[in-house]
């Protein structure tokens, strides 16, 4: 059987097990994408587990002299060869067959070269030590360090316990901080009254009108910190609150609120799904942070027009439901701004990490580096670290809190560990999903994707957000489609072949968890259930309008890879 067979066959029977073990056996989805690691890991050879990561950490040559003394190799990162070092060169005689060190090389001399595009290549010049290279050297060969190498011999002895244990552990440190951080700030803004005044501030200063478009925004904003369930469990009785007010109009405040809160949820960091995504597409959080606000703002936008329209033509009734009475909404609509805290105070734990980390982000440019000094770029670059600013937020809710509720510390103690709780489970998830991408990509599927004739930069993007919809229609949960879909594709993402910023890939992804929601979301559920709507009625107006939004944010996506690639 050939290679690439084999590693389709793996992909799909780890797919198939956590498909099948949320859909059918209704298992938890640690337990799944668990499960799913565990398999991809017995059945991925050693030999292509050595494979891969030493192609993960290759050199590309690109030129070879005619008398085989001469080579020159593309450096992906600065520093990572120096002049004298040793390196050997990798190849096969026959692509089927396991790779050979074909030569020894030293180094002579690395330098720094721009293209027409101004883009910086770092080129190493080496030289094969003797005669003894066992063929000519090809360009479809690659150079390795010697510490590379053995590295990539030590992986390949590892057993499947170790592999999925190091990808579990790797992923929670790269989001287990941010993850818990975001539960107790989700917390605060919810207990102090802090999200309601965003949400009643938005209300007032654009008008009863315009509304809809405050509950989006709203929405949207809250979903950055807050999980979506829990932003519509807050939302919704403002929109019944409204809609007792008015009237009027009902369905378009429903739709309004899911608009704003699902793209967040799916694009904008520190969420879990987008956040594990630019983690292991290797993006930094700013940048997906930025990206995920202008795509997910604007088919948010489309998503209200949609609203809009079905509401022109539709009605839906307004009935009672167990978690809000009409008590319950003559309290709220009654109740006085002055009592919730001030609308600063109550945005600043969503907004300051954002400004915090986009400073450290901006550091990268030359221009902007060379205005400050030294004590003050370390100053911003300690603040604006993710953890840091997400520490620095969570301070500034747990005193908005304690200044509104005047709690003991035994009250603040108690929410604070409900919250955790809630994100611990998130935790565990995502680090399961970190071990089942791990060992999909030891598989070499990044290399099998490479291998494809003519994959252009659309076609790429688009193959991300087809299996992130397939994956989402067929077991519900967008955050795990997420991970899924980045565990098959996350190693393309350091390929020299990308053509495009892998940002682009992170949102296709994002918006390829959109279509299709039905009845094994559990956010469909409560999407029904809290606004009062029957199966049918989700099913008519909720699926078409997150699948509209969805298809919109791939296109926006498109349109930027292909007139806007950052490459």
């Amino acid at each position: 059987m050939e290679q690439s067979t084999w590693v389709i066959i793996i992909i799909l029977s780890g797919v198939a097990i956590v498909v099948g073990g949320v859909l059918f056996f209704r298992l938890h989805a640690f337990l799944a994408l668990l499960a799913g690691a565990i398999c991809v890991g017995v059945l991925t050879p050693a030999q292509q587990i050595e494979e891969t990561a030493l192609r993960k950490n290759r050199l590309k040559i690109i030129e070879v002299s005619e008398d085989n003394r001469k080579i020159v190799a593309e450096v992906n990162k600065a520093g990572t060869i120096q002049p004298g070092m040793m390196l050997l060169i990798l190849g096969t005689e026959d692509p089927k067959l396991p790779l050979i060190t074909i030569a020894e090389t030293e180094v002579e001399r690395v330098t720094a070269k721009f293209t027409e595009g101004n883009k910086k290549r770092i080129i190493a010049e080496l030289s094969v030590s003797d005669d003894s290279a066992i063929r000519q050297i090809r360009l479809n060969d690659f150079a390795v360090t010697p510490s590379n190498y053995q590295a990539a011999i030590i992986q390949g002895k590892q057993s499947v316990g170790e592999r999925v244990a190091a990808g579990f552990g790797s992923t929670c440190a790269k989001i287990g901080i941010l993850i818990a951080l975001a539960a107790i700030i989700g917390m605060c803004l919810l207990e102090s009254g802090a999200a309601e005044r965003i949400v009643r501030s938005a209300v007032n200063f654009v008008g009863e009108k315009l509304a809809p478009l405050a509950f989006m925004a709203s929405g949207f904003l809250l979903a950055i910190p807050v999980f979506f369930d829990t932003v519509f469990y807050l939302l919704i009785p403002l929109g019944k609150a409204m809609r007792f007010r008015t009237g009027k109009n009902y369905l378009l405040y429903v739709l309004a609120i899911v608009t704003g809160g699902t793209m967040a949820h799916s694009l904008v960091p520190p969420t879990p799904g987008p956040l594990f995504v630019a983690e292991q597409l290797g993006v930094d959080i700013a940048t997906m942070m930025i990206g995920g606000m202008i795509v997910g703002s604007i088919a948010a936008t489309f998503g209200l027009g949609y609203a809009i329209f079905v509401n022109s033509r539709c009605v839906l009734p307004f009935r009672d439901s167990a978690d809000v009475t009409k008590e319950d909404l003559t309290r709220l609509a009654s109740s006085r701004l002055e009592d919730l805290p001030a609308l600063w105070l109550s945005l600043t734990p969503i907004l300051l990490p954002v400004l915090l980390i986009a400073g450290s982000t901006m550091l990268k440019f030359e221009s902007i580096k060379n205005l400050c000094s030294p004590e003050i770029q370390s100053l911003i670059l300690t603040l604006g670290n993710k953890n840091m600013a997400l520490g620095i937020a969570t301070v500034i809710a747990l005193l908005t809190l304690i200044r509104q509720k005047k709690s003991s510390l035994a009250t603040l103690s108690t929410s604070i560990q409900a919250s955790l709780s809630t994100g611990g489970v998130i935790i565990l998830i995502t680090a399961a999903g970190g071990a089942f991408g791990g060992v999909l990509q030891q598989t070499g599927v990044s290399n099998l994707i490479e291998s494809l004739p003519q994959v252009s930069p659309l076609m790429l993007v688009s193959l991300a957000f087809l299996i992130t919809t397939a994956i989402r229609t067929a077991q519900g949960s967008s955050t795990v489609a997420m991970i899924t879909t980045v565990g098959i594709l996350g190693g393309i993402a350091e390929s020299t072949t990308l053509g495009f910023h892998p940002v682009y890939l992170a949102l296709a992804i994002g918006c390829g968890s959109k279509p299709l929601s039905w009845m094994n979301d559990s956010g469909f559920w409560v999407i029904g259930k809290m606004s009062g709507m029957t199966e049918g009625e989700t099913l008519k107006y909720i699926t078409p309008m997150t699948a509209l939004m969805g298809v919109v944010g791939f296109i926006i996506v498109l349109l930027g890879v292909q007139f806007f690639p950052m490459a």
